[in-house]
């Protein structure tokens, strides 16, 4: 299994060491937010052999931005173990205020991806619209739409695009029809497995810490909307996520 999207600070567990062996036989994919968890990203690619790393500037962070991520970011894409950038994009739920600047700094970002062939994990919540016109312009760049939370309309548009879907715990949610919709009908070679470790546990331990181990929940809730077996699904996404990526596995 991969779990293509997880956050995995130190500060973020009780005992991480343990969230990671739980995976030693499987592969992670950890992501940054900010400049501080970017950094720890960078460490836990250099100290564990099954864990891969994406960094970036989350949009709600953005008023921690300062001029020096870029050097930072740009130097340690040169890694081999750091696969990508993430998680970045647009998030006018709670932050509205600072569109501005989040553009500017999703672009910034994208311009780097495009430089150095890397993909990058996009988080869009209530900002549908501009982050649509901000990835226009980015279309050569392999994208992954993290905690994808759209229509299915939506997703038939980005079909159109290079665009790959994370699909995590929601999936497995009772009021997460809208995702289950989404599932039923876009292609798995298209679907990534991921769980936004700590965050959206899925079901049947919903309420409780998440941690990547729970991503075979995830693969078999796409299974059952799909009628599909459990290696299937795990096969194919895993395929996936080694071909978006480039990871050497």
């Amino acid at each position: 299994m991969i779990d293509t999207h997880c956050h995995l600070d130190k500060k973020l567990y009780e005992d991480i060491e343990s969230v990671i062996k739980k995976m030693d036989m499987n592969k992670m994919i950890a992501a940054g937010v900010d400049y501080d968890s970017s950094k720890e990203v960078v460490k836990l690619v250099n100290a564990y052999t099954n864990i891969y790393g994406v960094i970036g500037f989350h949009p709600e962070e953005v008023d921690k931005y300062t001029e020096n991520f870029l050097p930072f970011l740009e130097e340690n894409l040169k890694q081999p173990k750091i696969v990508g950038i993430g998680e970045i994009g647009l998030d006018y739920h709670y932050t509205k205020e600072t569109k501005d600047k989040q553009i500017t700094i999703f672009k910034q970002q994208l311009d780097l991806a495009r430089k150095y062939h890397k993909t990058v994990v996009i988080h869009s919540r209530d900002a549908l619209e501009d982050t649509l016109e901000v990835i226009k312009e980015y279309l050569d760049v392999k994208m992954v739409f993290h905690c994808f939370g759209y229509s299915l309309e939506v997703a038939k548009i980005l079909l159109k695009y290079n665009v790959m879907f994370g699909i995590g715990g929601v999936v497995t949610f009772k009021n997460g029809k809208k995702l289950k919709e989404v599932v039923k009908e876009i292609p798995l070679d298209r679907l990534l497995l991921e769980t936004d470790s700590p965050y959206l546990t899925p079901e049947p331990y919903r309420g409780e810490k998440n941690e990547p181990y729970n991503i075979l929940y995830v693969a078999e809730e796409i299974a059952k909307i799909k009628g599909l077996s459990i290696k299937e699904v795990l096969d194919v996404t895993t395929e996936n996520a080694i071909r978006q990526f480039d990871l050497l596995i």
